[in-house]
Protein backbone atom coordinates (compact mmCIF):
# COMPACT_ATOMS: atom_id res chain seq x y z
CA UNK A 1 0.00 0.00 0.00
CA UNK A 2 2.76 2.43 0.93
CA UNK A 3 4.05 2.24 -2.65
CA UNK A 4 0.86 3.93 -3.83
CA UNK A 5 1.79 7.10 -1.99
CA UNK A 6 3.41 9.72 -4.24
CA UNK A 7 6.83 11.10 -3.41
CA UNK A 8 5.46 14.48 -2.33
CA UNK A 9 3.67 12.71 0.55
CA UNK A 10 6.32 10.18 1.59
CA UNK A 11 9.19 12.67 1.38
CA UNK A 12 7.53 15.25 3.63
CA UNK A 13 8.66 14.99 7.24
CA UNK A 14 6.70 16.39 10.24
CA UNK A 15 8.08 19.46 11.96
CA UNK A 16 9.90 18.17 15.09
CA UNK A 17 8.42 19.16 18.45
CA UNK A 18 11.63 20.88 19.50
CA UNK A 19 11.49 23.14 16.43
CA UNK A 20 8.02 24.51 17.17
CA UNK A 21 7.31 27.98 18.53
CA UNK A 22 4.67 29.57 20.81
CA UNK A 23 1.65 31.35 19.35
CA UNK A 24 2.82 34.83 20.31
CA UNK A 25 6.07 34.39 18.37
CA UNK A 26 4.59 32.90 15.20
CA UNK A 27 0.88 32.44 14.47
CA UNK A 28 -0.55 35.57 16.10
CA UNK A 29 1.84 38.19 14.68
CA UNK A 30 1.81 36.63 11.21
CA UNK A 31 -1.98 36.58 10.99
CA UNK A 32 -2.22 40.05 12.54
CA UNK A 33 0.06 41.32 9.79
CA UNK A 34 -2.45 40.10 7.21
CA UNK A 35 -5.23 42.18 8.71
CA UNK A 36 -3.03 45.22 9.20
CA UNK A 37 -2.57 45.26 5.42
CA UNK A 38 -4.51 48.34 4.31
CA UNK A 39 -6.29 46.48 1.49
CA UNK A 40 -8.32 44.68 4.16
CA UNK A 41 -9.32 47.48 6.51
CA UNK A 42 -9.77 50.39 4.13
CA UNK A 43 -12.67 48.59 2.39
CA UNK A 44 -14.53 47.58 5.56
CA UNK A 45 -16.64 50.77 5.92
CA UNK A 46 -17.80 50.83 2.28
CA UNK A 47 -17.57 47.10 1.29
CA UNK A 48 -18.29 47.73 -2.42
CA UNK A 49 -17.43 50.95 -4.24
CA UNK A 50 -19.87 52.97 -6.31
CA UNK A 51 -17.18 53.45 -8.98
CA UNK A 52 -13.58 52.16 -8.90
CA UNK A 53 -11.29 54.47 -6.97
CA UNK A 54 -14.05 56.75 -5.65
CA UNK A 55 -14.08 55.58 -2.02
CA UNK A 56 -17.88 56.01 -2.07
CA UNK A 57 -19.99 52.97 -1.12
CA UNK A 58 -22.24 51.30 -3.67
CA UNK A 59 -25.07 51.14 -1.13
CA UNK A 60 -26.02 54.33 0.70
CA UNK A 61 -24.10 54.39 3.99
CA UNK A 62 -22.19 51.21 3.23
CA UNK A 63 -21.38 49.21 6.36
CA UNK A 64 -22.51 52.18 8.49
CA UNK A 65 -26.04 52.37 7.06
CA UNK A 66 -27.55 51.00 10.30
CA UNK A 67 -25.17 52.77 12.65
CA UNK A 68 -21.69 52.23 14.04
CA UNK A 69 -22.83 49.79 16.75
CA UNK A 70 -24.46 47.38 14.29
CA UNK A 71 -21.39 47.50 12.04
CA UNK A 72 -19.04 46.76 14.95
CA UNK A 73 -21.24 43.88 16.13
CA UNK A 74 -21.30 42.40 12.63
CA UNK A 75 -17.52 42.71 12.50
CA UNK A 76 -17.15 40.83 15.80
CA UNK A 77 -19.42 38.02 14.59
CA UNK A 78 -17.44 37.80 11.34
CA UNK A 79 -14.15 37.64 13.26
CA UNK A 80 -15.41 34.75 15.39
CA UNK A 81 -16.64 32.88 12.31
CA UNK A 82 -13.17 33.20 10.78
CA UNK A 83 -11.56 31.80 13.92
CA UNK A 84 -13.96 29.00 14.83
CA UNK A 85 -15.19 27.80 11.43
CA UNK A 86 -12.37 28.49 8.99
CA UNK A 87 -9.17 28.34 11.03
CA UNK A 88 -9.48 26.17 14.14
CA UNK A 89 -9.74 22.72 12.52
CA UNK A 90 -6.94 23.34 9.98
CA UNK A 91 -4.79 24.68 12.81
CA UNK A 92 -5.44 21.58 14.93
CA UNK A 93 -4.68 19.31 11.98
CA UNK A 94 -1.39 21.12 11.54
CA UNK A 95 -0.31 20.83 15.18
CA UNK A 96 -1.38 17.15 15.39
CA UNK A 97 0.47 16.05 12.26
CA UNK A 98 3.29 18.57 11.87
CA UNK A 99 2.59 18.30 8.12
CA UNK A 100 1.79 21.05 5.58
CA UNK A 101 -1.54 21.72 3.91
CA UNK A 102 -0.78 19.96 0.64
CA UNK A 103 -0.18 16.70 2.55
CA UNK A 104 -2.99 17.08 5.10
CA UNK A 105 -5.38 17.88 2.24
CA UNK A 106 -4.87 14.39 0.78
CA UNK A 107 -7.28 13.04 3.37
CA UNK A 108 -10.08 15.18 1.99
CA UNK A 109 -9.23 15.16 -1.72
CA UNK A 110 -7.00 12.08 -2.23
CA UNK A 111 -3.32 11.82 -3.04
CA UNK A 112 -3.97 12.60 -6.71
CA UNK A 113 -6.72 15.11 -6.07
CA UNK A 114 -4.65 16.79 -3.37
CA UNK A 115 -2.19 17.82 -6.06
CA UNK A 116 -4.89 20.12 -7.41
CA UNK A 117 -6.94 20.83 -4.28
CA UNK A 118 -5.93 22.68 -2.22
CA UNK A 119 -2.32 22.82 -3.50
CA UNK A 120 -2.64 24.09 -7.08
CA UNK A 121 -5.76 26.15 -6.31
CA UNK A 122 -3.92 27.93 -3.50
CA UNK A 123 -1.21 28.94 -5.97
CA UNK A 124 -3.66 30.15 -8.62
CA UNK A 125 -5.61 32.31 -6.19
CA UNK A 126 -2.42 34.03 -5.02
CA UNK A 127 -2.42 35.95 -8.28
CA UNK A 128 -5.89 37.22 -7.46
CA UNK A 129 -4.41 38.51 -4.21
CA UNK A 130 -1.50 40.04 -6.09
CA UNK A 131 -3.91 41.80 -8.47
CA UNK A 132 -5.96 43.31 -5.63
CA UNK A 133 -2.79 44.42 -3.86
CA UNK A 134 -1.37 45.93 -7.05
CA UNK A 135 -4.57 47.82 -7.88
CA UNK A 136 -4.97 49.52 -4.52
CA UNK A 137 -1.26 50.05 -3.88
CA UNK A 138 -0.89 51.60 -7.33
CA UNK A 139 -3.79 53.86 -6.47
CA UNK A 140 -1.91 55.12 -3.40
CA UNK A 141 1.33 55.60 -5.34
CA UNK A 142 -0.42 57.59 -8.06
CA UNK A 143 -2.77 59.56 -5.78
CA UNK A 144 -0.38 62.51 -5.18
CA UNK A 145 -0.28 63.03 -8.97
CA UNK A 146 -4.04 62.79 -9.46
CA UNK A 147 -3.66 59.71 -11.68
CA UNK A 148 -6.45 57.21 -11.20
CA UNK A 149 -7.37 53.88 -12.85
CA UNK A 150 -7.27 54.06 -16.63
CA UNK A 151 -4.52 56.69 -16.83
CA UNK A 152 -1.13 55.98 -18.40
CA UNK A 153 0.64 56.61 -15.08
CA UNK A 154 -1.58 54.13 -13.26
CA UNK A 155 -1.08 51.54 -16.01
CA UNK A 156 2.72 51.78 -15.98
CA UNK A 157 3.00 51.73 -12.19
CA UNK A 158 0.54 48.83 -11.88
CA UNK A 159 2.41 46.69 -14.41
CA UNK A 160 5.76 47.49 -12.78
CA UNK A 161 4.42 46.61 -9.32
CA UNK A 162 3.17 43.18 -10.43
CA UNK A 163 6.36 42.31 -12.30
CA UNK A 164 8.67 43.43 -9.48
CA UNK A 165 6.64 41.61 -6.80
CA UNK A 166 6.66 38.42 -8.90
CA UNK A 167 10.41 38.54 -9.50
CA UNK A 168 11.19 39.24 -5.84
CA UNK A 169 8.85 36.46 -4.77
CA UNK A 170 10.68 34.05 -7.05
CA UNK A 171 14.26 35.01 -6.27
CA UNK A 172 14.62 37.54 -3.47
CA UNK A 173 11.99 36.75 -0.84
CA UNK A 174 14.65 36.25 1.86
CA UNK A 175 15.53 39.93 1.69
CA UNK A 176 11.91 41.02 2.02
CA UNK A 177 11.34 38.63 4.92
CA UNK A 178 14.02 40.35 6.98
CA UNK A 179 12.05 43.61 7.14
CA UNK A 180 8.48 42.33 6.72
CA UNK A 181 8.16 41.64 10.47
CA UNK A 182 8.25 45.32 11.32
CA UNK A 183 6.43 46.89 8.37
CA UNK A 184 2.90 46.11 9.72
CA UNK A 185 3.63 48.67 12.44
CA UNK A 186 3.28 51.38 9.79
CA UNK A 187 -0.42 50.70 9.04
CA UNK A 188 -1.11 50.35 12.76
CA UNK A 189 0.48 53.75 13.42
CA UNK A 190 -1.55 55.31 10.61
CA UNK A 191 -4.79 53.77 11.84
CA UNK A 192 -4.18 55.19 15.32
CA UNK A 193 -3.37 58.65 13.95
CA UNK A 194 -6.48 58.69 11.75
CA UNK A 195 -8.60 57.56 14.69
CA UNK A 196 -7.40 60.45 16.85
CA UNK A 197 -7.93 62.87 13.94
CA UNK A 198 -11.55 61.81 13.38
CA UNK A 199 -12.81 60.64 16.78
CA UNK A 200 -14.12 64.10 17.65
CA UNK A 201 -16.87 63.72 15.06
CA UNK A 202 -18.29 60.50 16.51
CA UNK A 203 -20.68 62.32 18.82
CA UNK A 204 -22.30 63.97 15.78
CA UNK A 205 -22.48 60.87 13.62
CA UNK A 206 -26.04 60.03 12.56
CA UNK A 207 -26.45 57.10 10.21
CA UNK A 208 -29.92 58.32 9.18
CA UNK A 209 -28.45 61.54 7.84
CA UNK A 210 -25.70 59.51 6.15
CA UNK A 211 -28.09 57.37 4.11
CA UNK A 212 -30.38 60.30 3.43
CA UNK A 213 -27.68 62.64 2.14
CA UNK A 214 -28.27 63.99 -1.37
CA UNK A 215 -26.08 62.53 -4.09
CA UNK A 216 -24.38 65.76 -5.04
CA UNK A 217 -20.72 66.41 -5.68
CA UNK A 218 -18.73 66.98 -2.50
CA UNK A 219 -17.14 70.29 -1.71
CA UNK A 220 -14.59 68.34 0.27
CA UNK A 221 -13.57 66.17 -2.70
CA UNK A 222 -9.86 66.06 -3.63
CA UNK A 223 -8.72 69.18 -5.45
CA UNK A 224 -6.56 67.38 -8.05
CA UNK A 225 -7.86 67.58 -11.62
CA UNK A 226 -8.33 63.91 -12.46
CA UNK A 227 -9.28 62.98 -8.90
CA UNK A 228 -11.85 65.78 -8.79
CA UNK A 229 -13.36 64.58 -12.06
CA UNK A 230 -13.33 61.04 -10.70
CA UNK A 231 -15.13 62.12 -7.53
CA UNK A 232 -17.68 64.14 -9.51
CA UNK A 233 -18.35 61.18 -11.79
CA UNK A 234 -18.84 58.93 -8.77
CA UNK A 235 -21.10 61.46 -7.11
CA UNK A 236 -23.32 61.64 -10.18
CA UNK A 237 -23.76 57.86 -10.19
CA UNK A 238 -26.77 56.50 -8.37
CA UNK A 239 -26.20 54.67 -5.11
CA UNK A 240 -28.25 51.62 -4.25
CA UNK A 241 -30.64 51.78 -1.27
CA UNK A 242 -29.12 51.36 2.18
CA UNK A 243 -28.73 47.90 3.70
CA UNK A 244 -31.03 46.48 6.38
CA UNK A 245 -29.58 45.26 9.68
CA UNK A 246 -29.51 41.73 8.25
CA UNK A 247 -27.95 43.10 5.06
CA UNK A 248 -25.16 44.81 7.02
CA UNK A 249 -24.38 41.57 8.87
CA UNK A 250 -24.34 39.53 5.67
CA UNK A 251 -22.28 42.05 3.69
CA UNK A 252 -19.62 42.52 6.38
CA UNK A 253 -19.45 38.78 7.01
CA UNK A 254 -19.11 38.02 3.28
CA UNK A 255 -16.33 40.57 2.92
CA UNK A 256 -14.33 39.56 6.01
CA UNK A 257 -14.72 35.79 5.62
CA UNK A 258 -14.06 35.93 1.88
CA UNK A 259 -10.86 37.85 2.55
CA UNK A 260 -9.78 35.28 5.14
CA UNK A 261 -10.79 32.00 3.46
CA UNK A 262 -7.42 30.98 1.98
CA UNK A 263 -5.60 32.03 5.16
CA UNK A 264 -8.01 29.85 7.12
CA UNK A 265 -7.05 26.71 5.20
CA UNK A 266 -3.41 27.76 5.57
CA UNK A 267 -3.94 27.37 9.31
CA UNK A 268 -2.51 23.88 8.74
CA UNK A 269 0.82 25.43 7.82
CA UNK A 270 0.72 27.74 10.83
CA UNK A 271 -0.40 24.97 13.17
CA UNK A 272 2.40 22.61 12.19
CA UNK A 273 4.83 25.10 13.70
CA UNK A 274 2.93 25.41 17.00
CA UNK A 275 3.67 23.45 20.17
CA UNK A 276 0.13 22.36 21.06
CA UNK A 277 -3.56 23.08 20.51
CA UNK A 278 -3.48 25.85 23.10
CA UNK A 279 -1.09 27.71 20.80
CA UNK A 280 -3.50 27.16 17.93
CA UNK A 281 -6.41 28.56 19.96
CA UNK A 282 -4.67 31.67 21.26
CA UNK A 283 -2.90 32.34 17.98
CA UNK A 284 -6.29 32.50 16.29
CA UNK A 285 -8.14 34.45 18.97
CA UNK A 286 -5.46 37.14 19.10
CA UNK A 287 -4.00 37.12 15.59
CA UNK A 288 -7.24 36.54 13.67
CA UNK A 289 -10.33 37.52 15.69
CA UNK A 290 -8.54 40.22 17.68
CA UNK A 291 -6.80 41.71 14.64
CA UNK A 292 -10.00 41.77 12.57
CA UNK A 293 -11.88 43.58 15.33
CA UNK A 294 -9.02 46.04 15.92
CA UNK A 295 -8.24 47.03 12.33
CA UNK A 296 -11.77 46.80 10.93
CA UNK A 297 -13.19 48.49 14.02
CA UNK A 298 -10.79 51.44 13.79
CA UNK A 299 -11.60 51.82 10.08
CA UNK A 300 -15.32 52.01 10.91
CA UNK A 301 -14.66 54.56 13.67
CA UNK A 302 -12.53 56.69 11.33
CA UNK A 303 -15.25 56.71 8.65
CA UNK A 304 -18.05 57.45 11.14
CA UNK A 305 -16.04 60.19 12.86
CA UNK A 306 -15.19 61.88 9.58
CA UNK A 307 -18.83 61.77 8.49
CA UNK A 308 -19.90 63.19 11.86
CA UNK A 309 -17.38 66.03 11.50
CA UNK A 310 -18.87 66.92 8.11
CA UNK A 311 -15.64 66.17 6.23
CA UNK A 312 -16.68 63.11 4.22
CA UNK A 313 -18.59 64.90 1.45
CA UNK A 314 -21.90 64.06 -0.24
CA UNK A 315 -22.31 61.26 -1.03
CA UNK A 316 -19.95 60.36 1.77
CA UNK A 317 -16.51 58.95 1.08
CA UNK A 318 -16.03 56.12 3.60
CA UNK A 319 -12.67 54.69 2.57
CA UNK A 320 -10.04 55.71 5.17
CA UNK A 321 -7.23 55.97 2.59
CA UNK A 322 -9.38 58.46 0.63
CA UNK A 323 -10.44 60.29 3.80
CA UNK A 324 -6.81 61.16 4.53
CA UNK A 325 -7.18 64.07 2.08
CA UNK A 326 -10.42 65.17 3.72
CA UNK A 327 -8.67 65.12 7.10
CA UNK A 328 -5.67 67.10 5.80
CA UNK A 329 -6.74 70.23 7.76
CA UNK A 330 -6.30 68.15 10.92
CA UNK A 331 -3.37 65.95 9.85
CA UNK A 332 -1.35 68.51 7.93
CA UNK A 333 -1.11 69.26 4.23
CA UNK A 334 1.65 66.73 3.45
CA UNK A 335 0.42 63.96 5.75
CA UNK A 336 -1.88 62.20 3.22
CA UNK A 337 0.90 61.70 0.65
CA UNK A 338 3.31 60.51 3.36
CA UNK A 339 0.72 58.05 4.69
CA UNK A 340 -0.09 56.76 1.20
CA UNK A 341 3.54 55.96 0.53
CA UNK A 342 4.08 54.36 3.92
CA UNK A 343 1.08 52.09 3.30
CA UNK A 344 2.39 51.27 -0.18
CA UNK A 345 5.79 50.29 1.28
CA UNK A 346 4.09 48.06 3.87
CA UNK A 347 1.98 46.45 1.12
CA UNK A 348 4.94 45.33 -0.99
CA UNK A 349 6.02 42.33 1.15
CA UNK A 350 2.51 40.75 1.04
CA UNK A 351 2.65 41.06 -2.76
CA UNK A 352 6.01 39.28 -2.82
CA UNK A 353 4.77 36.59 -0.44
CA UNK A 354 1.77 35.95 -2.73
CA UNK A 355 4.05 35.17 -5.68
CA UNK A 356 6.37 33.18 -3.39
CA UNK A 357 3.48 30.99 -2.17
CA UNK A 358 2.29 30.55 -5.75
CA UNK A 359 5.77 29.53 -6.90
CA UNK A 360 6.05 26.92 -4.13
CA UNK A 361 2.61 25.58 -4.98
CA UNK A 362 3.46 25.30 -8.68
CA UNK A 363 6.83 23.67 -7.95
CA UNK A 364 4.99 20.97 -6.00
CA UNK A 365 2.07 20.43 -8.36
CA UNK A 366 3.83 21.20 -11.68
CA UNK A 367 7.41 20.02 -11.04
CA UNK A 368 8.32 19.86 -14.74
CA UNK A 369 7.25 23.43 -15.47
CA UNK A 370 9.74 26.24 -14.92
CA UNK A 371 8.39 28.50 -12.10
CA UNK A 372 9.21 31.56 -14.21
CA UNK A 373 6.79 30.28 -16.83
CA UNK A 374 3.95 29.34 -14.46
CA UNK A 375 4.34 32.47 -12.34
CA UNK A 376 4.81 34.57 -15.47
CA UNK A 377 1.41 33.43 -16.72
CA UNK A 378 -0.04 34.21 -13.29
CA UNK A 379 1.54 37.68 -13.36
CA UNK A 380 -0.03 38.37 -16.77
CA UNK A 381 -3.41 37.38 -15.35
CA UNK A 382 -2.84 39.74 -12.40
CA UNK A 383 -1.96 42.58 -14.76
CA UNK A 384 -5.13 41.94 -16.76
CA UNK A 385 -7.22 42.10 -13.58
CA UNK A 386 -5.53 45.36 -12.55
CA UNK A 387 -5.86 47.12 -15.90
CA UNK A 388 -9.45 45.98 -16.42
CA UNK A 389 -10.36 47.44 -13.03
CA UNK A 390 -11.84 44.15 -11.85
CA UNK A 391 -9.21 43.86 -9.12
CA UNK A 392 -10.53 47.14 -7.73
CA UNK A 393 -13.79 45.42 -6.81
CA UNK A 394 -12.22 43.70 -3.81
CA UNK A 395 -15.54 42.41 -2.49
CA UNK A 396 -16.16 40.42 -5.69
CA UNK A 397 -12.62 39.05 -5.71
CA UNK A 398 -13.05 37.96 -2.09
CA UNK A 399 -16.34 36.32 -3.06
CA UNK A 400 -14.48 34.14 -5.57
CA UNK A 401 -11.81 33.32 -2.98
CA UNK A 402 -14.46 32.53 -0.38
CA UNK A 403 -16.38 30.35 -2.84
CA UNK A 404 -13.16 28.48 -3.65
CA UNK A 405 -11.92 27.86 -0.11
CA UNK A 406 -15.17 27.93 1.87
CA UNK A 407 -16.03 24.35 0.83
CA UNK A 408 -12.38 23.31 1.37
CA UNK A 409 -12.50 24.41 5.01
CA UNK A 410 -15.98 22.90 5.43
CA UNK A 411 -15.01 19.51 4.01
CA UNK A 412 -11.79 19.42 6.05
CA UNK A 413 -13.81 20.11 9.21
CA UNK A 414 -16.26 17.29 8.41
CA UNK A 415 -13.40 14.89 7.61
CA UNK A 416 -11.69 15.81 10.90
CA UNK A 417 -14.82 15.22 13.00
CA UNK A 418 -15.72 11.93 11.27
CA UNK A 419 -12.18 10.66 11.89
CA UNK A 420 -12.54 11.24 15.63
CA UNK A 421 -11.09 14.76 15.79
CA UNK A 422 -7.85 13.79 14.11
CA UNK A 423 -6.27 13.48 10.66
CA UNK A 424 -7.58 10.38 8.93
CA UNK A 425 -4.52 9.99 6.70
CA UNK A 426 -4.02 10.09 2.91
CA UNK A 427 -6.67 8.57 0.67
CA UNK A 428 -6.20 6.92 -2.69
CA UNK A 429 -6.68 8.76 -6.00
CA UNK A 430 -9.43 11.38 -6.06
CA UNK A 431 -11.65 11.22 -2.97
CA UNK A 432 -15.25 11.54 -4.35
CA UNK A 433 -16.67 12.97 -1.11
CA UNK A 434 -14.19 15.82 -1.17
CA UNK A 435 -14.53 16.70 -4.83
CA UNK A 436 -18.31 16.53 -5.05
CA UNK A 437 -18.65 18.65 -1.91
CA UNK A 438 -16.20 21.21 -3.32
CA UNK A 439 -17.99 21.55 -6.65
CA UNK A 440 -21.36 21.99 -4.95
CA UNK A 441 -19.95 24.43 -2.40
CA UNK A 442 -18.22 26.51 -5.06
CA UNK A 443 -21.42 26.77 -7.12
CA UNK A 444 -23.36 27.96 -4.07
CA UNK A 445 -20.64 30.44 -3.14
CA UNK A 446 -20.23 31.90 -6.63
CA UNK A 447 -23.71 31.70 -8.16
CA UNK A 448 -24.81 35.21 -7.15
CA UNK A 449 -21.64 36.75 -8.54
CA UNK A 450 -22.02 34.86 -11.82
CA UNK A 451 -25.73 35.64 -12.25
CA UNK A 452 -25.79 39.10 -10.68
CA UNK A 453 -28.37 37.97 -8.12
CA UNK A 454 -28.51 38.03 -4.33
CA UNK A 455 -30.12 34.73 -3.39
CA UNK A 456 -27.33 33.30 -1.21
CA UNK A 457 -26.75 34.97 2.18
CA UNK A 458 -23.05 35.35 3.00
CA UNK A 459 -21.70 33.18 0.13
CA UNK A 460 -18.38 32.14 1.78
CA UNK A 461 -20.16 30.80 4.87
CA UNK A 462 -22.87 29.19 2.72
CA UNK A 463 -20.10 27.49 0.71
CA UNK A 464 -18.51 26.27 3.97
CA UNK A 465 -21.82 24.81 5.18
CA UNK A 466 -22.48 23.04 1.87
CA UNK A 467 -18.94 21.62 1.85
CA UNK A 468 -19.27 20.42 5.44
CA UNK A 469 -22.74 18.86 5.17
CA UNK A 470 -22.26 17.26 1.76
CA UNK A 471 -18.89 15.77 2.68
CA UNK A 472 -20.37 14.27 5.85
CA UNK A 473 -23.34 12.78 3.95
CA UNK A 474 -21.17 11.31 1.19
CA UNK A 475 -18.61 9.96 3.65
CA UNK A 476 -21.29 8.26 5.73
CA UNK A 477 -22.69 6.82 2.49
CA UNK A 478 -19.32 5.18 1.85
CA UNK A 479 -18.14 7.51 -0.93
CA UNK A 480 -14.64 8.05 0.46
CA UNK A 481 -11.68 6.45 -1.30
CA UNK A 482 -9.57 3.96 0.66
CA UNK A 483 -7.03 5.10 3.25
CA UNK A 484 -3.37 4.59 2.45
CA UNK A 485 -1.08 3.99 5.46
CA UNK A 486 1.66 6.54 5.96
CA UNK A 487 5.18 5.01 6.21
CA UNK A 488 6.52 4.87 9.74
CA UNK A 489 9.60 6.82 10.70
CA UNK A 490 12.68 5.13 9.27
CA UNK A 491 10.83 3.32 6.47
Amino acid sequence: MAAQLPDYVTSTKPVPKDKRTPWYASTAPTYAGIFLWFVFWHQVPLLKELTPGSGIPLTAGGALSQGLGIALLALIVSALICHYLFYLVPGKLGVQTGLPLYVVGTSTYGVLGGFIMPGFLMGVLQFGWLAVNAFFTTGLLCAPFGAGPGTLTFTVVGIAFVILATLVGLKGIQYVGKIATYLPLLPLFILVVLTFASVGGLSKFDHKKLVGAPAAASENAPAGGEQKAEATSAASAKQMPDLSVWGVFMAICAYVVGFFATAGAAGVDFGMGNRDENDVKWGGLVGIAGAIILTGGLALIIAAGTVGAGLAGQPAVLQPTKLMENLAPVLGEKAPAVFWYLLAIAAFPPACFSSFIAANSFKTTLPKVNPFVSCGIGALASIALVLSGYAGNAANVFTVIGASFGPVCGAMAADYILAGNRWAGPRAGFNPAGWVSWVAGFIVGAVDLLLGTSYVPCPPVAAFIVGFVLYAILALAGLESELLPMPKEGE
